[in-house]
C-alpha cells in the first residue's frame, strides 16, 4: 500500500520529495526492525527509515531525523557526537517497541565526506564547526529537514515525538506541516574531543543543551528568545 502510494506522488516545483521504492526486514542487535529505502528523484540521494511496528497512521510516533556521519556512526569518530545519538535513538525505539529512525544522507551537515574533512584540517587550526563551513563557502548548517517531512508523509505518519536537541529541525519540520507533540532530549555524555563541538552547538546554535536540556513542550522552545539559547 504505501509503495503504491508513493509511486502516485508528484513532487511541486519547490520541493525536492522522495519516493519509496523497497521494504524489507532488517534484524539488527537493537532488536526486530523494517528498513524502507527512498529516492529523491530531484538529486538521486537515497535515503532511509528505520521502522519499529505499525506506524502507518499512528499519533505520536516517536521519530529520530539523523543526518549521515561516516566518520561517527561507521568509525566511531569522538570528534561528535553523531555514533552515541544514533545507537541511544535505536535503544529508544526498541525498547518502546515502535519508532522510526531516519537515515538522511546529509554527510557533514551537507557539505558532502570531503567537504567535512576539509573542515576538520580547519578546525585542527582553531576554527569551531560554525567558522569552518563558513571559511569553506558554507552556511553553518546546510541541511534541508524538509526531506525528513516527505518520508514521514509517505510513511503515513500523523504526528511524532522527535528525538532532537536542535531547535531548527522542529522549526523546519513543523514549516513543512509535521506535527510535532513532544520534543524528547537527547543528551549524550561528551568526549574530550567533542566537548568543543558540544558547546558550539549550544553557544551558536542554540541547541538545547544547559537549562533546556529537559525542555519538552513544542510551544515553549519555539517560544525561546534565540538570545537565550547562545
Amino acid at each position: 500500500m504505501l509503495l503504491v502510494a508513493s509511486e502516485r506522488q508528484v513532487c511541486v516545483t519547490d520541493e525536492c520529495c522522495v519516493q519509496l521504492v523497497a521494504i524489507a526486514d532488517l534484524p539488527s542487535r537493537f532488536g526486530e526492525f523494517q528498513i524502507a529505502g527512498f529516492v529523491s528523484p530531484c538529486d538521486g540521494k537515497e535515503h532511509t527509515a528505520i521502522i519499529k511496528g505499525d506506524i502507518v497512521g499512528k499519533e505520536g510516533v516517536v521519530t529520530r531525523v539523523h543526518s549521515e556521519c561516516l566518520t561517527g556512526d561507521v568509525m566511531g569518530s569522538q570528534r561528535c557526537d553523531c555514533r552515541d545519538q544514533l545507537l541511544e535513538s535505536l535503544k529508544i525505539i526498541e525498547k518502546g517497541g515502535e519508532g522510526a529512525l531516519l537515515y538522511l544522507r546529509q554527510e557533514g551537515r551537507n557539505i558532502g565526506l570531503t567537504e567535512k574533512i576539509k573542515a576538520y584540517a580547519l578546525q585542527d587550526q582553531g576554527l569551531d564547526t560554525i567558522d569552518a563551513n563558513i571559511h569553506l563557502g558554507y552556511k553553518p548548517d546546510e541541511r534541508d529537514y524538509g526531506i525528513a517531512a516527505n518520508i514521514l508523509k509517505n510513511l503515513q505518519v500523523k504526528s511524532i515525538k522527535l528525538l532532537t536537541n536542535n531547535p531548527e529541525k522542529i522549526r523546519q519540520l513543523s514549516d513543512a506541516g509535521i506535527t510535532i507533540v513532544e520534543r524528547l532530549p537527547l543528551i549524550v555524555e561528551p568526549t574530550q574531543y567533542s566537548k568543543a563541538y558540544i558547546e558550539t552547538k549550544a553557544r551558536r546554535s542554540g541547541h538545547l543543551f544547559g537549562e533546556f536540556a529537559d525542555t519538552h513542550d513544542i510551544d515553549e522552545i519555539q517560544s525561546i528568545n534565540p538570545d537565550e539559547l547562545s
